[in-house]
């Protein structure tokens, strides 16, 4: 998934911010360095919501003067899932026994830096009435 970034020239090279997510805000001094910046910004603030179990924004469209900055594919995957686990409004227990797997599972499952197997996630979202679809374009 990509979200939108606004990269700007500033005074000592350039500023990135992501209007989806204010939490991500990076800088390089050459614009190669700052999209690379921009991609370790995008994954880390997403780190602060899974910490503070705080639903994640989805990208708005591509605004005049933006370009996209790809957030990986795994973190995607649990992105979607934090969501959809925080709509749901259940207990990880809660979870873990719809999936029938024990609560410290669901808490690794639910750690964006923990790596879980796609079809570990794919098995969460279903316990919570979702499907996760993946296509290639």
């Amino acid at each position: 998934m990509y979200y939108p970034a606004r990269i700007e020239p500033d005074t000592t090279g350039y500023m990135v911010s992501f209007r989806d997510i204010p939490e991500a805000l990076s800088a390089g001094e050459t614009l190669e360095e700052a999209r690379f910046m921009a991609a370790d910004a995008l994954l880390t603030a997403m780190d602060f919501y899974f910490e503070d179990k705080r639903p994640v924004p989805m990208p708005s469209g591509l605004a005049q003067g933006e370009e996209l900055v790809a957030l990986p594919a795994s973190a995607w995957a649990k992105v979607l899932l934090l969501n959809a686990f925080l709509d749901r409004r259940i207990s990880k227990a809660d979870l873990a026994r719809a999936m029938d797997v024990r609560p410290q599972e669901v808490t690794r499952i639910l750690d964006l830096q923990h790596p879980t197997k796609i079809d570990t996630i794919s098995d969460a979202l279903a316990a919570l009435g979702k499907t996760l679809v993946i296509s290639a374009k």
